[in-house]
């Protein structure tokens, strides 16, 4: 049976919401240090992010160098705040756990500074979720016809 969380609407004290963030960032320099040790730390860490933050890791798709997260939040929570705390425990967890990729990032950040965030409205959570489990198979690239979209 197909999942309906994404139809679900969450309640809140005061609220209602049915958020779907996509949000995509890559590694810094582009440098492929997503291997499945890295992987593994990420995913562990997301469940501990969703433990201790109003937020909800729906699908996690990662490449060689870049993730793409789909997520939910509660509305008082920025997306970009949901980002913030994201990339720096998992930073945070890789270099503790694995400090030789510190070195090979000359002992700067594991994340870019920038990502790409879409909400749920302009496509399906059904859309995204694929795109997110599709993201091992390919580089993200400019879209020909609309260049400020990136596609798979």
């Amino acid at each position: 049976m197909e999942d309906q969380r994404g139809e679900e609407v969450r309640k809140g004290a005061h609220c209602a919401w049915q958020i779907h963030y996509h949000i995509v960032f890559p590694v810094k320099y582009r440098k492929a240090l997503l291997d499945d040790e890295v992987t593994a730390m990420i995913r562990e860490t997301a469940n501990e992010i969703e433990e201790r933050f109003p937020i909800e890791m729906e699908a996690i798709g990662m490449d060689k160098n870049h993730i793409h997260l789909l997520c939910s939040a509660h509305p008082k929570m920025a997306p970009g705040r949901s980002v913030q705390i994201f990339k720096s425990l998992t930073a945070r967890e890789i270099f503790r756990r694995k400090p030789a990729v510190k070195r090979v990032l000359w002992g700067g950040e594991f994340w870019t500074d920038g990502y790409l965030c879409g909400d749920g409205g302009g496509a399906s959570e059904l859309a995204d979720r694929r795109t997110v489990c599709a993201a091992a198979r390919g580089p993200l690239r400019r879209s020909p016809t609309t260049p400020h979209v990136l596609v798979l």
